[in-house]
């Protein structure tokens, strides 16, 4: 097959990781994939397809090569790929990183990008059932993945609890579903009742170096910041972490949490829609609504509790094993074939 698609970014992230792993994978089983992107944008993971620089901000119809398969993804890049699509260059499929009108600017326009094609790829149960509500459109689930670089390391000392979170830069907007304010304040509480505990915050390295926010955040005396620079220190700091803590009340799948799982820590979150189809409340991990405030209430007693923490952190374990980029790839790829026979 020929797949081409249209990318703003590939920056650190969870929606950025799933493309690489895509379009990795179906390059490797020898399709010819192409990526169409800006001049400027960003590739922070290693790409094996060909990438195709462009002037403009977004793809434009006249960019795409003649496909068997056109991509979208975000909504900005939707017109464009179905104006190459009706123009005769490839069959458009919209793979649906997250349904933009309900967290971010623009929301009229990017409703409305959900008419443009009935062939839409989600994360998630709880997101193919908000865009078939909103636009009646039952979308393919491609579920997330875990790499193979997340594994337990047997350096979890137990003595001296870390706690750790993802924080991402607020300055571009576009963090606001992360309720990161909220999750700043309930660790502070925990540090208070809990002393010796140690929080650590994870941030993209290009994302702290860039963010005020983050470095006045960094000069507080009770927190700890890690710049991991790719998997292998991810998966260190997060092998050191005993309690991992998210925050998110709006995501497709919430990968962190994935990720922080099938290293062995044990997971504290909040409902954020798309994490319910792996997480599951006393079972592993402790998830709560947002209203509830009981992100604190329920990492101190993870805190308290050593037994409840090793079950939840070994039933995470075993749940994460089933998320697999092999298995997303091979979804996807069936998924594509699909579209074509049709």
């Amino acid at each position: 097959m020929k797949i081409t698609f249209s990318i703003i970014t590939l920056c650190k992230g969870g929606a950025q990781r799933m493309l690489a792993e895509l379009i990795n994978h179906l390059t490797r089983m020898g399709h010819d994939v192409k990526i169409v992107m800006p001049s400027f944008g960003l590739v922070e993971y290693t790409i094996l397809a060909n990438i195709i620089r462009v002037p403009n901000s977004v793809p434009k119809a006249s960019d795409f090569p003649v496909s068997d398969i056109l991509v979208s993804n975000y909504y900005t890049t939707v017109p464009e790929v179905e104006a190459a699509s009706r123009a005769g260059k490839g069959k458009h499929v919209r793979l649906s990183l997250c349904y933009e009108p309900t967290f971010l600017p623009e929301n009229n326009v990017s409703f409305r990008s959900y008419h443009l094609t009935p062939h839409v790829f989600v994360l998630s149960k709880w997101q193919q059932d908000i865009i078939l509500l909103n636009h009646g459109i039952k979308g393919s689930i491609i579920p997330v993945g875990v790499s193979s670089a997340f594994k337990p390391l047997g350096i979890r000392k137990g003595n001296g609890l870390n706690i750790s979170a993802v924080m991402r830069k607020t300055e571009d907007g576009y963090s606001s579903h992360r309720e990161q304010d909220f999750l700043v304040d309930q660790l502070y509480q925990v540090k208070v009742a809990n002393p010796s505990v140690k929080i650590n915050f994870i941030t993209p390295p290009n994302e702290f170096h860039t963010s005020d926010s983050l470095q006045k955040l960094k000069l507080a005396p009770w927190v700890n910041f890690y710049t991991p620079a790719d998997d292998i220190e991810l998966n260190y700091h997060l092998n050191q972490t005993d309690i991992f803590v998210n925050s998110s009340t709006y995501d497709s799948a919430s990968l962190p949490s994935l990720e922080a799982m099938k290293t062995g820590a044990a997971v504290v979150t909040t409902y954020a829609g798309g994490n319910t189809d792996y997480g599951k409340h006393g079972v592993n991990c402790l998830m709560s609504y947002r209203y509830e405030e009981k992100l604190s209430k329920q990492v101190t007693e993870l805190i308290q509790n050593q037994t409840l923490r090793n079950r939840i952190a070994a039933a995470g374990m075993q749940e994460a094993q089933k998320w697999t980029w092999e298995r997303s790839s091979r979804l996807f790829h069936q998924a594509l074939l699909k579209l074509l026979s049709s």
